[in-house]
């Protein structure tokens, strides 16, 4: 195993998704030499190296990783979707495995970031204790990023590297094409209905509309990441991160409809999924209309995580002050970060 001089060289796993996409592009401006890996062939960070790889596959992990030898911190936010929490857990174990064992016999790993979130205190089940803090009992039942977590802890003991886990709310970013995009579903949504001269209507029931909910910046996620990974303060802990602020969706509405100068009318259920569905010729010709660098909108959202976070009727949000009192000082006003996140949606043409 090698050692380095006080080298930053990162490997980032999940590249390409709504984190991993931030965290590598923070990771180049802080100056270090990043490699991402992915399962997309066409997919490009600038400043970085891109390397595909099913992580699944321990054979091809290993050869495709080879090269990696000057690697002292892995960041990992790689996940795969199934049909149901069980069988989520094994691929996603396996995808972790491979990749730390790899980096553990051929770099001078120092330490391991894994991304989680409030999954593990059991948001995926319904109602949870909130505010939700690490030191909270875990949750019965399969459940991945537990999974994870066990198992690096487990696989840490006796090593010189360290781990870190990072437990964001709802993440706030300007990154399309990704279905987890909660601000990306909302700006189409709200962009249809200007379209359509409509009121901008909560998605949700009457409970949701008066439930807390908190949200993590992207940016501010990445600078946390990076943070806690070199903060001697923070080895083989967990940590919520969070904007650091709490908002009822009864006053975060209103906000975003005065963004995109529509009135607010009343709660009605609706599915985003099935919007999308039924507006996708209608979104064609939005976009034709003013030039925007995407017609199909599935290819922008699918809706499906909006519905997820919209069936919420109970509050969802998690104590971030560990982080904070371990040094981390940063914050983003959630106001502020949905008007910002609609100004660059603009900007890029994703939406009119």
């Amino acid at each position: 195993m090698k050692t380095t001089q006080g080298k930053k060289v990162a490997l980032v796993a999940g590249a390409s998704g709504i984190v991993g996409q931030q965290l590598s592009q923070a990771l180049v401006a802080d100056q270090w030499q990043v490699t991402a890996l992915t399962h997309r062939s066409d997919f490009a960070v600038n400043g970085a190296g891109v390397i595909a790889v099913d992580l699944r596959d321990p054979q091809q992990s290993r050869e495709r990783l080879a090269s990696l030898t000057d690697v002292t911190h892995i960041f990992y936010s790689a996940w795969l979707n199934s049909a149901d929490w069980e069988s989520m857990v094994g691929p996603n174990l396996a995808m972790l495995q491979n990749l730390v064992q790899v980096m553990e016999d051929i770099a001078p790993l120092e330490h391991v970031s894994l991304m989680q979130g409030y999954k593990v205190y059991g948001a995926h089940l319904g109602q949870f204790k909130t505010p939700a803090r690490e030191s909270d009992a875990g949750v019965p039942g399969a459940e991945f990023n537990a999974a994870q977590l066990n198992w690096l802890a487990a696989q840490q003991l006796g090593k010189a590297w360290h781990w870190s886990a990072l437990r964001p709310g709802v993440v706030g970013s300007n990154r399309p094409g990704n279905s987890m995009n909660l601000a990306l579903s909302l700006a189409i949504y709200a962009s249809i209905c200007r379209a359509t001269r409509l009121p901008l209507r909560f998605p949700g029931s009457q409970k949701t509309w008066n439930s807390l909910v908190d949200f993590t910046d992207a940016t501010l996620l990445a600078d946390a990441t990076i943070w806690t990974a070199r903060s001697p303060d923070t080895h083989n802990q967990a940590f919520n991160i969070n904007n650091g602020d709490l908002w009822r969706w009864c006053e975060l509405w209103p906000v975003i409809a005065a963004w995109f100068e529509l009135d607010v009318a009343p709660p009605v259920s609706l599915s985003f999924r099935q919007m999308f569905q039924d507006y996708r010729a209608l979104w064609g010709g939005i976009a034709a209309e003013n030039a925007l660098v995407e017609a199909d909108i599935l290819r922008l959202s699918d809706g499906a995580f909006a519905d997820f976070v919209f069936g919420w009727n109970y509050d969802m949000f998690g104590d971030g002050s560990k982080l904070r009192r371990a040094g981390f000082h940063g914050y983003r006003a959630t106001d502020e970060m949905f008007c910002d996140l609609f100004t660059r949606f603009r900007v890029a043409g994703i939406i009119p």
